[in-house]
Order: C-alpha cells, then sequence, then structure tokens
C-alpha cells in the first residue's frame, strides 16, 4: 500500500512491542485510525510525539495489516490541559467518548472539529486562569455535542411518554421532568428515575446544543456549581444506557467540585 497523509487528533496511545506505540487517531477521513508508531518510545525518537491529545500531521505505510507511522508533525500539542485537574480530566472524557462513538474505519462527519473546539476552549480556560466550573460546563456541553454527532443525541424538545413539547415554565419551581434512560426527557417527577431536572435546569440543557456556552450579559457562565453536576449526572447516565459506559475521567473530573 502506498504511502499516505493523515491528520487528527491522538485519542491514545499504548506500549506496543519494546519500542513502539499502539497509536489510536480520530480522523475526518477515516474514523478511528489505529497506527504502530515504530521506536516512538525511545529516547530522542523522531516520532516520540505521538501521544495523547496531540492534533498530529502523519505520513503513514504499510501492508495490510496494521499501518506503521513513517513521519510525524505535530501541528498543536494540548498539554498545557495537564496543569489544572478539571481541564485536563474534561479533554480525557471527551478522548473517551470519542472512542465510544467512533467506529474504526467509518468518518463521522463534525466530531473532529467538535472535540478541536473544546479542547482549545479548555486551553484559553488555562492561559487565562478562568474558573475551573467552566471546565465542568466545556466537558457537560462537548459531551451532549458529541453524542448527538455520533447518533446518540439526548431527546430535548417532546416528552418521551406524551409527545408534548419540552418547553420548560421558567420561574414555576413545582415543574419537574425526569430522564428515563431508556426512552429520554418524559414530563413530570417519575419514581426510579435517574435524574429530575426543574424547569431552568432543562431550560439550561437545551442550550448546550448551540456552539457557544450560555453566559448572563456580564459574561458569567450561567447556572451554579451544583447544576452543572446535575447535568454531568444526566450525561453520565444516558452514556451508560446508550453507549454502553461512561467515560472514567468524569470521576477525576468530580474531584474539583463538592458532592453533587
Amino acid at each position: 500500500m502506498p504511502e499516505q497523509s493523515v491528520e487528527g487528533l491522538a485519542l491514545s496511545s499504548k506500549p506496543l512491542g519494546e519500542n513502539d506505540r499502539l497509536l489510536t487517531l480520530l480522523t475526518d477521513q477515516e474514523g478511528l485510525l489505529r497506527l504502530a508508531v515504530p521506536g516512538a518510545r525511545r529516547p530522542k525518537s523522531s516520532l516520540a510525539g505521538a501521544v495523547p491529545l496531540a492534533h498530529l500531521r502523519l505520513q503513514v505505510g504499510g501492508g495490510s495489516g496494521l499501518q506503521r507511522v513513517r513521519q510525524l508533525k505535530t501541528l498543536h500539542n494540548y498539554s498545557q490541559l495537564g496543569q489544572r485537574l478539571e481541564t485536563l480530566s474534561a479533554a480525557q472524557a471527551l478522548a473517551e467518548l470519542g472512542l465510544a462513538l467512533v467506529p474504526t474505519g467509518t468518518p463521522v462527519p463534525g466530531i473532529l472539529g467538535d472535540v478541536l473546539m473544546q479542547l482549545g476552549r479548555l486551553e484559553e480556560l488555562v492561559r487565562g486562569h478562568g474558573p475551573n466550573l467552566e471546565a465542568l460546563a466545556i466537558a457537560v456541553q462537548g459531551s451532549i455535542h458529541l453524542l448527538a454527532l455520533g447518533g446518540y443525541a439526548l431527546p430535548m424538545a417532546q416528552c418521551s411518554r406524551t409527545g408534548e413539547p419540552l418547553d420548560p415554565p421558567i420561574g414555576n419551581w413545582d415543574w419537574r421532568c425526569s430522564l428515563v434512560p431508556s426512552e429520554g426527557l418524559a414530563i413530570g417527577a417519575i419514581a426510579g428515575a435517574r435524574v429530575v431536572l426543574n424547569a431552568s435546569e432543562l431550560a439550561l440543557l437545551q442550550r448546550l446544543l448551540r456552539p457557544a456556552l450560555p453566559r448572563k450579559r456580564d459574561g458569567e457562565l450561567m447556572g451554579p456549581e451544583a447544576v452543572w453536576l446535575h447535568l454531568l449526572d444526566l450525561v453520565e447516565s444516558w452514556c451508560s444506557e446508550h453507549v454502553g459506559r461512561r467515560p472514567r475521567a468524569f470521576k477525576l473530573l468530580r474531584m474539583g467540585f463538592g458532592p453533587s
């Protein structure tokens, strides 16, 4: 097979043999791509940049088996995210979701661009010494975007049981809707529901489908910490039911905050 150039985000990198690495790359053209990176674990290797959370351009080739990386250029390394637990765990959670949602060899349009956008926001947060709560919000919003792009969108427009529009009556503090993971969101406080939202929480959740984080007029993030942790509970429950697993990094992310 002739050599080809591929570009993508490294989601994971594992030892392969004595000196090599097995790299999993998220690409626009081929979905997940698993590649052998020869000698990447040797000191001063020219391929040592094959590490998670690096945006790479690679020259690859090989036979019918596992393709091998011949050359590597790092377009951007998001290593700055490791300076804070919250930004690193948010990034790792998005990487885990990408691994779970994107098939090998089958592209999922939009996922790479969305992950890179969210990583860029996390990097800006580190550089600007922004509040940890923003990392939590980026993780929640990014997860909702990836679930939608990957075919597991959380239905937020209609009650899963009656078909009635989910139009939260802001100011009515008695109104509730419940997450039934096998169905979606249903109006009312349903016994046994995984997560129950009030009207303000549902309104905030619905806004997360937009590109930008929801903010007040002064630029401050909408919603207190407890609400964002509550929405994280919802995302975790949906992932468990429909993706078959929840990102392990969500647990790490919670360590930076109070109990949900």
